[in-house]
């Protein structure tokens, strides 16, 4: 007779990554990037949305991964903090890692379930916090503070309100950029690069483009204004300059309108949700961030790996990734004439566009590779986990 083999229980700590959704966004990717970084051998992962898991899940490429959807409606979590405890009992996971505010509130369960470890991460802000200012948001987040041992700052300028608006100790802030696949996201090989199905791989045109959640906070509307003022103040602009907008959301149908009632749709192509981005970034010229808030923007990180000229509003963590007239260019939030001023700076100086673009790759190949973000982490996973944490400093990058 054949026994069946034994098997052992899994001895690698496991880790809860919380989130409010788990879709296309720049969190959600930074997060996939994450695990699919990490020592397999070191570490197990989870995955638990207060919300939704969508086919996203597909970017994670471990198969050893869970995956667990709440289905929250919209309001306070409350009256799942039980499950959450129970979730937490059932799985014992030695880190559980919240991120942003919507998820904040998972950490005292987490601690009511005895979870030795929890980790809170800020990413950036929303339309009703913009500039951090929201008393609410503040008093939340305090809090919650003592369920959380170690808070993570995608940004300088998140660091700086985690312990300047909000009174986290600075010793349980680490600060760690976001990192970007330079294998995946890399420059064309010579001019732009053909997109599948796009209508503008015709050589002769030049491409401005961006990607991203067509939501308020993405302002996807003022580059649609700055594109159509671009259009009629370069001469040829009409025969040549072409917008991309990869994205969905609430405001693409706006934004299509908006080039409909101008005569300029058949200028601009709107294809909606795409999973070939590191393909359409080698697809156009020039990218565009004109978000009102950002933490640490992986997209804009990506179209730099590409070797673009990005052109981005000085908000969030947006000033710590692009240095201004050397990898891209800085504009004012919310400024339409200095983005049509920047769109037209880079139509009519190709030389320059590249040598931005030169340099925008060397800085991410540089200082945001995706192998050191995953190191950042697993040295802060590790140490927390080894017990030290009270007396060891927040990290810093270099």
């Amino acid at each position: 007779m054949t026994c069946a083999p034994h098997r052992f229980p899994d001895s690698r700590p496991l880790i809860v990554h919380v989130l409010h959704r788990f879709a296309v966004g720049g969190l959600e990717n930074g997060v996939a990037n994450l695990i699919n970084r990490m020592p397999r051998a070191k570490f197990r992962h989870a995955v638990v949305a207060m919300t939704e898991i969508t086919d996203f899940r597909s970017r994670i490429e471990r198969d050893d991964v869970q995956y667990i959807a709440l289905g929250k409606p919209a309001g306070h979590a409350l009256r799942l903090y039980p499950a959450l405890v129970r979730l937490f009992r059932s799985l014992q996971p030695a880190i559980v890692h919240t991120r942003n505010l919507s998820a904040l509130e998972a950490a005292l369960p987490a601690a009511l379930a005895g979870v030795p470890v929890r980790v809170h991460s800020e990413h950036g802000r929303d339309l009703a916090d913009l500039d951090g200012s929201n008393l609410r948001y503040r008093w939340l987040r305090r809090a919650f503070s003592p369920f959380v041992h170690r808070y993570v700052a995608l940004s300088c300028e998140l660091e700086r309100y985690l312990v300047d608006a909000v009174g986290i100790a600075p010793y349980r802030v680490a600060q760690i950029y976001n990192g970007v696949d330079t294998l995946r996201f890399r420059p064309a090989d010579a001019g732009r690069e053909a997109v599948a199905d796009s209508p503008f791989n015709d050589p002769k045109y030049w491409v401005v483009g961006t990607v991203g959640r067509m939501h308020a906070v993405k302002n996807p509307l003022a580059l649609v204004e700055a594109f159509l003022r671009a259009l009629d103040t370069v001469p040829e602009a009409r025969a040549r300059m072409r917008l991309v907008m990869v994205g969905d959301g609430p405001l693409r149908a706006q934004a299509e309108a908006r080039l409909e009632a101008a005569g300029a749709r058949q200028y601009a192509w709107l294809p909606g949700e795409r999973a070939d981005i590191p393909e359409l970034m080698r697809g156009m010229d020039c990218f565009v961030l004109p978000s009102l808030a950002e933490g640490v923007s992986n997209t804009l990180l990506e179209a730099m790996a590409s070797g673009l000229p990005v052109i981005a509003t000085r908000v969030g963590g947006n000033p710590e990734l692009v240095v201004d007239q050397v990898t891209g260019t800085l504009v004012p939030c919310g400024d339409v004439d200095a983005l049509v001023a920047a769109i037209n700076g880079y139509y009519a100086l190709p030389d320059v566009a590249r040598e931005h673009g030169r340099a925008a790759r060397a800085r991410v190949e540089r200082k945001f590779s995706l192998d050191y973000m995953a190191h950042r982490y697993e040295t802060l996973y590790t140490s927390l986990l080894g017990g030290r944490l009270h007396s060891r400093p927040g990290l810093k990058t270099t």
